[in-house]
């Protein structure tokens, strides 16, 4: 599925640290970037690649520029194909280079070199336990880049719109996978993979979720004056 186990490293800042003695308002109760954006996103080749570090990253840019300096980014399969070569190492002319990515990596890569048109500013762990901050990071960052086990009840057959736990289906792990949720509610989220809007439930969310991360767009803040540290 493309997204490498999880790694940790110290100096990736962590958004509770930031956030402490701050005075934020509360979360709003729902948030949806994802209202009018067209139907079909672009798979940016996760079609055929295990490059959905790379594919979340471009969606991430589709949601920013449509929200907050529209119009909506024009990224494509040329520009996920050579962040995954950038990024992750994969070479066209040998397949078995299609490894997939590291999400912490990726965005290291994202900081220092343009993804498309856009260069990621700073990205922030959030604690997936942290439902509060999670939803702080969609609302006021328009999207939560993250990484979740993908079990393979969901993977038996086409996806379904809504991706909830099942306790009697196939809860063994088919691999990682790297999306970015770009709205909320009290039910679950809003989730962009393989180039459709899907919903997820925070039952699943928690169950499967084993890292966050708040992205940090320069044109996003300078738009919407807000970012999820405050």
């Amino acid at each position: 599925l493309g997204r490498k186990p999880r790694t940790f490293d110290q100096r990736v800042p962590r958004l509770f640290e930031l956030q402490r003695g701050l005075a934020l308002p509360p979360v709003p109760v729902s948030v949806d970037w994802t209202v009018g954006m067209p139907s079909d996103l672009g798979q940016f080749l996760n079609d055929s690649l295990g490059d959905c570090t790379v594919a979340a990253m471009l969606h991430a840019q589709q949601v920013w520029s449509f929200n907050a300096t529209p119009p909506m980014a024009q990224v494509d399969d040329a520009d996920a194909l050579t962040a995954y070569e950038g990024a992750c190492g994969y070479n066209p002319q040998d397949s078995s280079t299609d490894q997939g990515g590291v999400e912490q990596s990726v965005l290291a890569y994202w900081i220092n070199t343009p993804v498309g048109a856009n260069t990621l500013a700073a990205f922030v762990e959030v604690d997936p336990k942290n439902i509060d901050n999670v939803k702080r990071t969609i609302a006021d960052g328009g999207v939560a880049y993250i990484g979740f086990n993908v079990p393979n009840y969901l993977m038996a057959g086409d996806p379904p719109e809504l991706w909830d736990i099942d306790p009697s289906g196939d809860n063994s792990v088919a691999g990682g996978h790297a999306v970015v949720l770009a709205g909320y509610d009290t039910n679950g989220v809003k989730v962009i993979s393989w180039g459709r809007v899907y919903s997820m439930t925070w039952a699943f969310f928690s169950l499967w979720t084993d890292e966050v991360y708040a992205l940090v767009d320069a044109d996003w803040i300078n738009a919407t004056g807000t970012s999820p540290a405050g």
